[in-house]
């Protein structure tokens, strides 16, 4: 599948999902990335070119909004109720995924 075709498909992109799920709150690019960090503990990290390509992309899939008027580069953005629908949905994904896995290694007795 096409990296284009994630969102149609239902299906986030782990920087999608993270800059959705932090956008659960208005926040403007600098703190959405902050918030991504402080919430893996560091071990994710979005870039400014990564984040603001998928915030492009977000906005015009119509899953996030801006917030408010924003000021000169410092755009303020929200998710969207189609958003926060496709999140939870991605969420519901992804635990299934985890679940099969589950079952293969219970199976070999390697979890």
């Amino acid at each position: 599948m096409a990296r284009g075709e994630t969102f149609e498909a239902g299906e986030l992109t782990d920087t999608s999902f993270y800059i959705l799920l932090t956008l659960q709150e208005a926040r403007h690019g600098y703190l959405i990335m902050r918030k991504v960090e402080e919430l893996t503990k560091g071990k994710v990290s979005i870039g400014p070119a990564s984040m603001y390509t998928t915030i492009k992309k977000l906005l015009t899939a119509g899953l996030i909004e801006q917030y408010g008027e924003g000021s000169g580069k410092r755009k303020t953005y929200i998710a969207t109720a189609a958003g926060v629908h496709l999140l939870k949905k991605d969420i519901e994904r992804r635990e299934s995924m985890l679940d099969h896995a589950r079952i293969v290694f219970n199976a070999e007795g390697e979890l």
